[in-house]
């Protein structure tokens, strides 16, 4: 082997030398660009369980303490189901000199030795030990709901306006985890609910700021105005949930007055359409069709299953309104189905799109999940006659020349592999709930060209195409803090929507995040355009379109 090139071959590299470095700086980008980045996983949604469908307005330690110890003893806690979640009734407005709230000794006593009655870390201190989470209730107006109660008297002066950050940091000293705040007196009122739980998140911040105790946001303005335009991120919220809808049901309080009440099938069929806003729902920000009704009078067994898979490819939060000590077995093999409940707490965070539908009340709704090539697709039959209805793998954006295994979660078996399609048929008013595992399907990348929303810079995606007018969409980017940073994104001039982009590493490393975008513009037209929130902001690399 030759020790030195002849003067002739060494020019000619070095004559090549220039090209070279620029395919390989050219190459490097494209790579990178093109590279499958480290997809980073989102907050899922909350599960656990709220005091307001069986108890109303006459909740109080004991009950709370049972319901507790039921989602222990059942299994459910086992499951994943985490937040114990006291709702309204819990307080009748009262408060001291200083403004501090005043809570009923009787109905919350002392349940150790040196507590003393009336403090509310005595429940969460009892809820803490058996190793679960304590949700609270307040409203965003001086008056709660309590003015409109579905039993006892009316009280007053139930809400925390004009005490914002007096009560947040209340809740968060006794060691709630959790608060849930309604409307009934900001409706009252007129206010604005953007400006009003704004102010409410900003509040919640600054509690978590002086105790170091995190609260989690629960918006509950009835879907009025709106919130899934103005909630995600709402007051810097780092993850939070907002009602879209109406309660399913008014309580079913055994042994009070309405305890004949019933839960209707149309009315979970009503929230969860009332509850499907997918632009809205990602990085952590969830759209709440209201606390379940699976168990409570009124439903089937059938009817509690297809209430179960709505909700979980809606990516919904799974918070039970049942009494936990009166399911049935066949209640809590529904609720604790470690498939059906994977759905809904995957760590891509998306919300289920309908992908085809077949005359009037024949549904296809698929749900992308983390693992590249899967999606849990629920055949929705709204029709009162027995139906066959097919997915198709280019619906659901997977690889139709690719064979694909379908997977029953109810029976939590295989059914099959199938080649571009499956179809089963679907009683009536019911649905069958299956992952579809194939070859994910082709995505577009475009590269952010320079912009940089760290210099304080839009950062314009143009000229941008999609299989289908829902896209789903993959953010590449880095965050090299230890908390999430934030932007703005506005597709074709529609409302925008914040997303959050979690840490991704300090040494540069590319992460993802998911979105789900409706390009209407036909073509190559549609235009994604992402605006910087504060500083500082993540650096946007590319995109990935369907």
């Amino acid at each position: 082997m030759r020790r030195f090139w002849d003067r002739k071959a060494r020019w000619g590299v070095l004559a090549l030398l220039p090209g070279i470095v620029g395919m390989i700086l050219c190459g490097s980008f494209y790579l990178r660009a093109e590279s499958a980045a480290k997809q980073i996983p989102v907050t899922p949604p909350p599960m656990g369980w709220s005091s307001w469908n069986s108890f109303s307005n006459t909740v109080d330690s004991q009950i709370v303490m049972d319901q507790a110890r039921a989602m222990v003893s059942n299994g459910m806690a086992k499951a994943g189901y985490r937040y114990v979640n006291i709702d309204e009734g819990w307080w009748l407005g009262e408060r001291d000199a200083e403004g501090n709230i005043v809570v009923d000794a009787k109905a919350w006593p002392a349940l150790a030795a040196g507590e003393r009655a009336g403090d509310m870390a005595n429940i969460v201190r009892f809820i803490h030990g058996l190793g679960l989470m304590a949700g609270i209730y307040t409203d965003a107006g001086m008056d709660g709901c309590s003015l409109y109660p579905d039993l006892g008297p009316v009280y007053q002066h139930t809400g925390s306006e004009g005490h914002y950050e007096q009560d947040y940091l209340q809740f968060a000293r006794w060691g709630f985890d959790y608060v849930k705040v309604d409307w009934c007196g900001g409706d009252k009122e007129k206010l604005d609910p953007a400006v009003q739980y704004a102010e409410v998140g900003r509040a919640i911040a600054k509690a978590e700021a002086a105790t170091g105790h995190r609260l989690y946001f629960s918006l509950c303005e009835w879907g009025n105005n709106s919130p899934w335009t103005w909630a995600p991120n709402v007051g810097g919220a780092p993850a939070d949930i907002w009602r879209t809808s109406g309660d399913i049901v008014a309580p079913i309080v055994p042994h009070h007055q309405h305890s004949g009440r019933l839960a209707s099938f149309p009315g979970v069929l009503s929230n969860f359409d009332q509850g499907i806003h997918p632009q809205a729902q990602h990085t952590g920000f969830y759209n709440d069709p209201d606390m379940m009704v699976v168990g409570m009078p009124g439903l089937t067994d059938a009817q509690n299953r297809v209430h179960m898979g709505l909700w979980a490819v809606s990516a919904a939060p799974l918070l039970v309104g049942a009494d936990l000590t009166t399911l049935s077995p066949a209640t809590l093999a529904t609720l604790t189905n470690p498939e059906v409940l994977a759905v809904d707490q995957d760590s891509l965070g998306l919300q289920a799109v309908k992908a085809a539908s077949y005359g009037d009340g024949l549904e296809v709704w698929s749900k992308a999940l983390s693992t590249p090539g899967e999606r849990a697709v629920l055949l929705l039959n709204r029709t009162g006659d027995a139906a066959s209805i097919t997915a198709r793998w280019s619906d659901l954006g997977l690889n139709e020349s690719s064979s694909a295994t379908v997977r029953d979660l109810w029976a939590r078996k295989d059914i099959g592999v199938f080649s571009s399609s499956y179809s089963a048929t679907v009683q009536p008013n019911d649905a069958i709930m299956v992952v579809v595992s194939g070859g994910e399907g082709k995505l577009t990348t475009y590269t952010a060209g320079g912009a940089d929303l760290r210099k304080g810079q839009d950062v314009r995606f143009t000229q941008v195409a999609s299989r289908a007018p829902m896209a789903r969409v993959r953010i590449d980017y880095t965050n090299p803090g230890k908390a999430p940073r934030y932007a703005e994104l506005r597709v074709n001039g529609q409302i925008s929507t914040r997303i959050a982009f979690p840490p991704t590493g300090s040494g540069g490393e590319l992460g993802a995040v998911w979105v789900e975008a409706l390009l209407d513009r036909t073509g190559a037209g549609n235009v994604l355009t992402f605006s910087p929130v504060r500083d500082p902001g993540p650096g946007i690399e590319s995109i990935a379109v369907e």
